[in-house]
């Protein structure tokens, strides 16, 4: 006789995932007492048939209930409620700390930590100079000079590593800086912000890509802009649409990622770039170039910035020194026209009194010295050989059930799941494997759905891409 059917009721348009819909209803039960502390629930495959779910989404709703203390797994038994309920049960300031979370890319719902994790292109903070680092910062913390001075500290950042960067940019990029033309910010989306906020009023028309980097989609709406989307191929912008944009609607602004674009990991060509540039001038168009990870190029050496050949100080520069070391270490800049670079500053002392002063001392030093050069060309090598294996495990275990194209750069590939695999679906799978994913509703836009995510393969190990692609694997075959 069907029990759970009538009892639990699912959405499948929701865009909750349908292992939590489950989870869900099954405190709701035990809430309100339908079912008993100490009653069995039934097996995965029994519940599964019941509500023609996947198996596996039903062993995903069930962690979830365990992780929360709703129900136990007994021998001979299977799942059975608690005795002891979550609100009931008293917990001392000793109790164990609740299980490890990890973060949505788009900075939303948390969920248990995972063995694995496919992030949407992180380095691998296990290779940062990490003992160089921690020596600088401790030369800088007991020199005591940035403590007793941080009051009258530039909010623009350290001059030390502003310096640094205007030379490490010069010599990399082709741009001729001075220091005053640098703000240090606490990673490359509060460049963007700084910039945006700048320049856009509401009403404002902003250029992006289709599809685009989301932050940055929702930090222009946010600013009361209208976005004019351009699609992205594998050249990267359509420049051709562009122009007849801007000879009829001339817009404000144009936020472009020339290098490794997020997320679909192209690169725009030399011919576009040159003829973007052209339009630059032409139309007057302030211009966002966010080159994150310009330093990760396996095909060729990279293409200068655009911001290299601008001289009318219409582009502005965004970098992230982040991508060099690890995630967690928010470290960007922006790079423009020294009174561009002066009001910015003003609006970041809103939100950012000072920066991280001795991080900031620190990075300047190991600049200096060529740690993070040498940090960054050792990076290269090992991020081309991990893109190369995972790109072939790719292919190798998931075969036409995702296509993706090797990417000349970055830390991630761009790949899209076939009609038969709804990433929903897929990432919940993968969840009750232990292999923690975007369920690529992330990337997606009001008018399309892509079906598909970054999968990140530099912070990933040889066992680790291993593991995972079974993982994906396994999933895939079963459905």
């Amino acid at each position: 006789m069907a029990i759970y059917s009538e009892l639990i009721t699912l959405n499948r348009q929701s865009q909750q995932p349908v292992y939590e819909q489950i989870a869900k209803g099954f405190v709701v039960l035990i809430r309100d007492g339908v079912i008993k502390p100490g009653a069995r629930l039934p097996s995965v495959r029994g519940l599964a048939k019941e509500i023609k779910v996947h198996p596996r989404t039903v062993v995903a709703a069930y962690q979830e209930l365990v992780a929360q203390d709703w129900i136990n797994s007994k021998p001979r038994s299977g799942m059975v409620v608690a005795e002891n309920l979550p609100q009931l049960k008293p917990r001392s300031f000793k109790a164990a700390a609740a299980p490890a979370k990890s973060i949505t890319p788009s900075g939303g719902e948390t969920r248990p930590a995972f063995k694995y994790v496919i992030n949407d292109g992180f380095p691998d903070y296990r290779l940062s100079p990490l003992m160089p680092l921690l020596k600088q910062y401790r030369a800088a913390f007991f020199e005591g000079r940035l403590e007793r001075d941080s009051m009258y500290s530039d909010v623009a950042g350290s001059w030390d590593l502003r310096t640094e960067l205007a030379s490490y940019y010069g010599e990399t990029r082709g741009m001729t800086l001075k220091a005053d033309q640098i703000l240090i910010t606490r990673g490359a989306q509060m460049a963007i912000y700084l910039a945006a906020a700048a320049l856009i009023r509401p009403g404002d028309k902003v250029v992006v890509g289709e599809p685009n980097y989301p932050m940055a989609n929702m930090t222009f709406e946010q600013l009361g802009a209208e976005l004019i989307r351009v699609p992205v191929d594998e050249d990267g912008l359509d420049i051709e649409r562009l122009e007849r944009i801007c000879r009829r609607s001339k817009p404000r602004l144009l936020y472009i990622i020339p290098h490794h674009h997020h997320p679909t990991t192209v690169t725009l060509s030399a011919v576009r770039r040159m003829r973007l540039l052209e339009i630059v001038t032409q139309y007057g168009l302030h211009v966002i170039e966010d080159d994150y990870d310009y330093e990760y190029h396996y095909a060729h050496r990279p293409i200068l910035p655009l911001a290299s050949g601008d001289t009318n100080g219409l582009v502005w520069y965004v970098g992230s020194i982040t991508k060099n070391l690890m995630a967690s270490m928010r470290v960007g800049c922006l790079i423009a026209p020294p009174d561009i670079i002066r009001k910015t500053a003003g609006h970041k002392r809103l939100l950012d009194i000072r920066g991280d002063l001795l991080l900031e001392a620190a990075l300047a030093a190991l600049f200096r010295d060529g740690t993070i050069q040498r940090h960054i060309r050792k990076g290269v090598k090992l991020y081309q050989e991990r893109r190369d294996l995972f790109c072939r495990l790719m292919e190798d275990r998931l075969g036409g059930a995702v296509q993706f194209r090797v990417p000349d750069g970055g830390m991630a590939i761009w790949a899209t799941f076939g009609p038969k695999h709804d990433l929903r679906n897929v990432s919940a799978g993968a969840a009750a494997l232990g292999l923690g994913m975007n369920d690529g509703r992330f990337y997606d836009t009001s008018s399309v759905a892509y079906n598909s995510l970054r999968m990140g393969f530099a912070s990933l190990d040889e066992r680790q891409m291993s593991a995972v692609t079974q993982i994906l694997q396994k999933i895939i075959r079963s459905r």
